[in-house]
């Protein structure tokens, strides 16, 4: 009877209630309420005799990128009146793609995805830290989303599938990213991203609606219990109020330019040392930080950080990667994202957050002829067509010429010279390449399990060291939302007449990026504004 007394003692044990340690220093709620930011402090309210003049509209939208030029677009198309204010001169865009899940052009080339499969992916990728009803939106309209952009181009724009995705065997891309190609004689005069906000900013200035500039939303406002406005300083210091009668809108963008913001909620991404957003430094969370001074609930980091290869050079390729210290590091068949997060965590020194892609004389025949089985986003052209084949005539070759001319790429006739351009130990970078090529002999890769077909040997002179590294791009974190795309307060009710869209918005990613599918983000803002402009329609026909 004591052995099984004793055996009882060591099972488990009912948890203990965190509320036991109210109070006390191990009290959570210590932690919590504690103000450790500048910015957590909401600042002084503006007075009313600051205030030089109001303008009103069913939807006020805080935000001019993708994200809120869609969410005005679709108010639009429905018939509100709207006024878009942003802080920035002109459009604020990045990147060439955008995502949908099935698309006409796919459906032509018979690809199709499992939609249960990608949404475990998207789970797994995101450590699970993902609200399926906002995934399962995204998947189901995501290709409505898209052709209705689309659309809106009319005649002007096509839609073409992305051919550069990761092709791995453990990891994969999926063949769903798409961009637009602009017609002959198309009077659109921009590219990618901004040819995405041209078309947007065109529906809502057609319209009769406006787009206001370099005006900076700086509080909201509520009235009753319910957001009713946001006070914005324009270019020339004047305070101007924006009423929304049906709605504020928060598309104002993510926090990577927020150093404070970062080490709150992302602190990988203080480590890159480029910042690939554009216009760099305009991303400082302002919709977050005003969401937060109302009360809104912010989701719990860390958030997911997008981290592309662009800084130094746009190709890594498959071949052999070595660190600073001459070392190789990795295996180098994987995805971008993960390629960033292994350079940061080497010995760097000085302000140093790069890593060699090294390869030899034979490099372009061997990338060709392994594309089809790796591929992806820094191996390939930005713009490639899905199903275009590797030749001469793609530009590598004179991208990596360019890279040698300015210094980004190393070439030596011998692999001592070249150690020594590479600024790396000559002895430890001889002896990694001569490893490397017996493993490429073995036909198996001992030391990081690369697949067998992409290992190619370094004996050619002469040899090459292509730099590249991290910059990052995007946070993805933000207030919480409602499959309406309203914020939640701290109870996880709506605040009545505050949306937000785009990656102002949590919920949907954690931890890292998902480059499952490449450019959906992109097709996320899209999604979430024209959810969001079909709730507040409804509001507005009381519904």
């Amino acid at each position: 009877m004591d052995t099984d007394n004793k055996i009882l003692e060591t099972g488990p044990r009912e948890p203990v209630d965190r509320a036991l340690f109210k109070g006390a220093v191990n009290d959570p709620e210590n932690v919590k309420s504690k103000v450790r930011y500048d910015w957590e402090i909401p600042p002084a309210p503006i007075s009313e005799e600051q205030i030089a003049e109001e303008m009103e509209a069913d939807v006020v939208v805080i935000g001019g990128g993708i994200a809120g030029l869609a969410a005005g677009a679709r108010c639009t198309e429905l018939g509100m009146s709207v006024i878009v204010v942003d802080k920035h001169k002109s459009l604020v865009a990045h990147g060439a793609h955008i995502a949908c899940l099935d698309s006409p052009v796919m459906r032509e080339l018979g690809i199709k995805i499992d939609k249960q499969e990608f949404a475990r992916r998207w789970m797994h990728t995101s450590g699970s830290r993902v609200n399926e009803d906002l995934l399962w939106l995204y998947i189901n309209k995501s290709e409505e989303a898209v052709l209705w952009l689309l659309g809106l181009g009319g005649d002007e724009v096509e839609l073409k599938l992305y051919g550069g995705y990761y092709k791995g065997t453990q990891f994969t891309e999926y063949p769903a990213t798409h961009y637009f190609q602009k017609k002959k004689g198309s009077r659109y005069k921009t590219y990618g991203a901004f040819l995405f906000c041209e078309i947007l900013q065109e529906v809502i200035l057609n319209g009769g609606n406006q787009i206001i500039r370099n005006t900076k939303a700086e509080q909201l406002e509520m009235k009753d219990g319910r957001v009713t406005s946001f006070i914005a300083k324009s270019e020339d210091g004047k305070y101007i109020r924006f009423k929304g009668k049906k709605a504020v809108v928060l598309a104002t963008g993510d926090i990577g330019g927020d150093p404070e913001m970062l080490a709150k909620y992302c602190p990988i991404g203080l480590r890159p040392k480029k910042n690939g957003y554009f216009p760099a430094g305009l991303n400082t969370g302002d919709g977050h930080k005003m969401a937060f001074w109302l009360g809104a609930a912010m989701e719990d980091p860390s958030w997911a950080v997008s981290l592309h290869l662009i800084s130094y050079a746009m190709y890594s390729f498959f071949f052999l990667h070595v660190n600073r210290l001459g070392k190789r590091f990795m295996n180098e068949d994987t995805w971008s994202q993960a390629k960033a997060i292994r350079i940061l965590m080497q010995p760097q020194w000085g302000d140093g957050d790069w890593a060699f892609s090294v390869f030899d004389s034979k490099w372009f025949e061997e990338v060709g002829e392994r594309v089809h089985l790796a591929g992806g986003q820094f191996t390939q052209p930005l713009i490639t067509e899905y199903g275009q084949p590797w030749d001469e005539n793609n530009g590598v070759r004179e991208a990596i010429d360019a890279y040698i001319k300015k210094g980004a790429c190393h070439v030596a006739d011998t692999l001592e010279e070249l150690a020594e351009k590479m600024e790396v130990p000559v002895d430890t970078f001889v002896e990694t390449v001569k490893r490397y090529n017996e493993l490429v002999k073995q036909g198996v890769d001992l030391d990081y399990g690369k697949r067998s077909e992409l290992l190619t040997s370094i004996e050619k002179p002469p040899y090459y060291a292509l730099k590249f590294g991290p910059a990052i791009l995007n946070v993805f974190g933000g207030v919480l939302t409602d499959i309406d795309m309203r914020v939640l307060d701290k109870n996880h009710n709506p605040i009545p007449g505050l949306y937000a869209v785009g990656n102002v918005a949590g919920g949907l990613y954690g931890v890292d990026y998902p480059l499952l599918l490449n450019g959906n983000s992109h097709s996320r803002a899209l999604v979430w504004a024209r959810q969001a402009a079909a709730h507040i329609s409804g509001e507005e026909q009381g519904g």
